[in-house]
């Protein structure tokens, strides 16, 4: 099987090979036909070319000026089809570009040099360089097409762009949800997304280093969320007051949206200044813990 798609891609290249050669060769009857008065002085007619050349005459080839030379440069986009080059990172479609201007200007523009009044050797001689040049211009642009990458590899060493994947940008609210809004990359632009817990009393484990923004990306939603909902909290400020600036302020934002007004209290045991008085112990307990200190005493 290897060897029947070696041997395709010889016959391809041969028959290629060949249109190119074709598109040289008519390139070449333009000159010979054009200029043959040059030809003739340079002794470089015979009756034999003289003869094919009649018996092109016959096809139309040469009734129009640019007709032989469209038919050249069609056998030779038609070769350069199917070359491929040796691919490099260094190649471009800009220089390539270029050439094939360069070279189409060359080739059709050299049609202006017969018209110059100057000796016909030299005119010839001007008009089948230009020509050329131009060909091989041409030809040079189309071979640089075949060696561009047109997939290059990326900056994007870890392939961390393709890793990235379309979140959630809905905000799914209900009576219990927190939803914590974020921002996520997806090809390399940034978007909303929301972090809906629909149901946090399945269980909401929040971890993190000291200073990794535990408080600021969930715990402050769930306060301010859960205030505003009309819920009850027991906040235990660890770093006061941190958290207890947040509950004060969304209360005081929020308490008209209770049936039942609620209070703000705050318990400090390290600062009383700060803390509403609150006795812990039941009256009960009052009563039982100087009898069992004191059991033969009276009260």
């Amino acid at each position: 099987m290897g060897m029947q798609t070696g041997e395709n891609e010889q016959g391809l290249r041969k028959i290629l090979d060949m249109t190119r050669l074709m598109g040289i060769g008519v390139l070449g009857l333009h000159f010979y036909y054009y200029c043959y008065a040059t030809f003739n002085d340079w002794e470089l007619v015979s009756e034999l070319t003289d003869g094919v050349l009649m018996n092109i005459l016959t096809t139309g080839l040469f009734e129009n000026f640019h007709t032989s030379k469209f038919i050249a440069l069609g056998l030779l986009m038609i070769s350069l089809l199917g070359i491929k080059g040796r691919k490099s990172e260094k190649m471009s479609s800009r220089i390539a570009l270029i050439y094939l201007a360069l070279g189409l200007g060359f080739y059709f523009g050299s049609y202006f040099v017969m018209g110059l009044k100057a000796p016909i050797d030299l005119i010839s001689i001007a008009y089948m360089t230009l020509t050329s040049v131009g060909f091989l211009c041409i030809l040079s642009g189309g071979t640089m097409l075949s060696r561009i990458i047109h997939d290059r590899l990326s900056s994007d060493v870890f392939n961390t762009e393709n890793e990235t994947f379309p979140q959630e940008e809905r905000l799914l609210e209900n009576e219990f949800s927190i939803n914590l809004p974020a921002l996520y990359n997806l090809k390399g632009r940034i978007r909303n997304s929301w972090i809906n817990i629909i149901n946090p009393f399945r269980g909401l484990m929040v971890l993190g280093t000291p200073g990794s923004g535990k408080s600021y990306f969930v715990i402050r939603h769930v306060i301010t969320q859960h205030i505003k909902k009309g819920f009850s909290l027991f906040v235990y400020d660890f770093k006061f007051d941190d958290l207890s600036s947040i509950v004060y302020n969304t209360w005081l934002q929020n308490k008209h949206r209770y049936k039942v007004v609620p209070e703000f209290y705050v318990i400090n045991f390290d600062d009383l200044t700060r803390s509403h008085r609150c006795n812990p112990l039941a009256p009960e307990t009052c009563w039982i813990l100087p009898m069992q200190l004191n059991r033969r005493g009276r009260y």
